[in-house]
């Protein structure tokens, strides 16, 4: 019997949001049915925050998808040469400016506010200005949905400012925000607990369909059994961070809520198949998207749009 209350959780990942993108937009094809009618509250980090923003903002999977597949190239310019060169930038400075990406999203947005959402919201940020988490809550009966007045583009680059490859998003009140996977890439857990402890919404009553944007067999490497330093961690330390944070967040909702309420799909792929920039494989994780939707159809069409 389908839960009371659904939640959708989209892991962040640059422009590997294409696979998550491509796969709500096959279940909707497949189903007659849009993504936001079927969720009690949509969560989403980074670039799932831009996919749960618009999805909650009435936007359907497929043209979401059509936005990253037209777009995601203008915001990631760097190609060939051009692209080894950002990265050498990228030592000293971001690797891109805010100026495209800001003008790219207020070109989808046109001005729309979280107030708007059709379902709850919740996107996680980071305060570098006081050490301190921040979320944007808006669009439900939540007594913390605090965000309805902001603008749409401002909860966006917020969470999308991911430390080396975009500055920092101050936001209209002043407010110096980061990137939300620093703490939540995958925000899983922290939408559960949004919904028992904000929603008061019993743990039994909960299922959550989780959304990685692939992912590479981690290996800590000669780490194992050599003392190693900064120079070889230095390239790991963001993977590690991420699958550590990403496998306590499922550990820890399936522990609140049930393992078999929690429905993750985050496919393995090669080492260095997709990258959080790599645009030349937009077509490759669309069509991920698709056949991993098509796998999991019946399960998640009696769980969540029966």
């Amino acid at each position: 019997m389908p839960a009371t209350h659904k939640i959708l959780s989209i892991d962040g990942g640059g422009i590997k949001g294409v696979f998550a993108a491509s796969f709500l937009a096959s279940l909707e094809l497949s189903t007659g049915k849009r993504v936001v009618d079927q969720f009690d509250l949509i969560a989403g980090t980074s670039t799932g925050g831009i996919i749960a923003i618009g999805l909650c903002l009435g936007y359907s999977a497929g043209e979401i998808l059509t936005f990253y597949e037209k777009l995601g190239p203008e915001i990631f310019q760097h190609t060939g040469f051009a692209s080894v060169m950002a990265s050498i930038k990228q030592l000293g400075k971001s690797k891109y400016g805010h100026e495209q990406i800001a003008a790219t999203l207020n070109n989808f947005f046109k001005g729309r506010l979280l107030g708007e959402c059709k379902t709850a919201l919740l996107v996680p940020s980071f305060n570098i200005e006081t050490g301190e988490i921040y979320t944007f809550r808006a669009g439900g009966a939540s007594p913390f949905d605090s965000d309805n007045h902001a603008e749409a583009i401002d909860a966006a680059l917020a969470t999308t400012a991911a430390p080396t490859y975009f500055p920092a998003h101050r936001t209209k009140s002043g407010t110096p925000l980061v990137d939300g996977a620093v703490w939540a890439n995958n925000p899983t857990e922290v939408a559960v607990i949004e919904g028992i402890g904000s929603f008061n919404w019993s743990p039994d009553s909960i299922s959550v369909l989780s959304l990685g944007s692939t992912q590479n067999a981690f290996s800590a490497g000669l780490a194992r059994s050599t003392a190693l330093g900064a120079a070889y961690w230095g390239m790991k330390a963001a993977d590690l961070f991420m699958t550590a944070q990403s496998s306590a967040a499922i550990m820890m909702a399936e522990l609140l809520i049930g393992a078999d309420n929690v429905h993750r799909f985050n496919p393995m792929v090669p080492a260095r198949r997709f990258g959080l920039d790599k645009i030349s494989e937009i077509p490759s994780l669309k069509g991920l998207g698709d056949s991993e939707a098509r796998k999991a159809l019946g399960e998640l069409r009696s769980e969540f749009f029966a």
